[in-house]
């Protein structure tokens, strides 16, 4: 009777440890981030502001390095009328040059520095099914990336922080 109390409970273990979720890793970035600064730094080593000097931003990272990233200049004027359908050519550029905005998935080549991001839609459409790569910081709960360089030489760099 005791072997066949002990093989029903160590049948009864296995199939509950079968059923058992598996541990996932967490993404180091996951989390929100809020923009701490987006700036570029020019051919000449000046670094100045690319989105103005408030810049507003969010990027938001699951446990799977699913990512949500969005950048706006707050200097961005409002459209004179209160349909987007109805603004100028100079509000229509303000507001797609004064913002950046991209989803889809992220991954960290810790040897080379790097993240990878394969961007799965993009206020700017050329970025959609591509892959970046952005030399990162991570700095305790600052992330500082770089954008590759620009047709103009500048270099974008966004730091972000993290939020409790």
């Amino acid at each position: 009777m005791k072997l066949l109390t002990g093989t029903l409970v160590a049948m009864l273990a296995g199939l509950a440890a079968r059923d058992a979720p598996v541990p996932t890793r967490v993404f180091p970035l996951q989390g929100t981030w809020t923009l701490v600064a987006a700036d570029k730094v020019l051919p000449d080593g000046e670094t100045t502001r690319d989105y103005g000097e408030n810049p507003k931003g969010r990027l938001v990272v699951d446990v799977q390095g699913r990512y949500s990233l969005q950048i706006f200049k707050s200097e961005r004027p409002h459209f004179a009328s209160d349909s987007k359908a109805d603004g100028s050519v100079d509000e229509f550029r303000s507001a797609v040059m004064g913002s950046s905005t991209h989803y889809g998935t992220m991954k960290i080549d810790e040897r080379a520095g790097v993240l990878v991001f394969s961007i799965e839609g993009a206020s700017f459409p050329n970025w959609e099914g591509t892959t970046q790569r952005r030399q990162y910081q991570l700095d305790g709960a600052e992330l500082r990336y770089k954008v590759p360089p620009r047709a103009d030489g500048s270099i974008p760099v966004s730091v972000w922080h993290r939020l409790k």
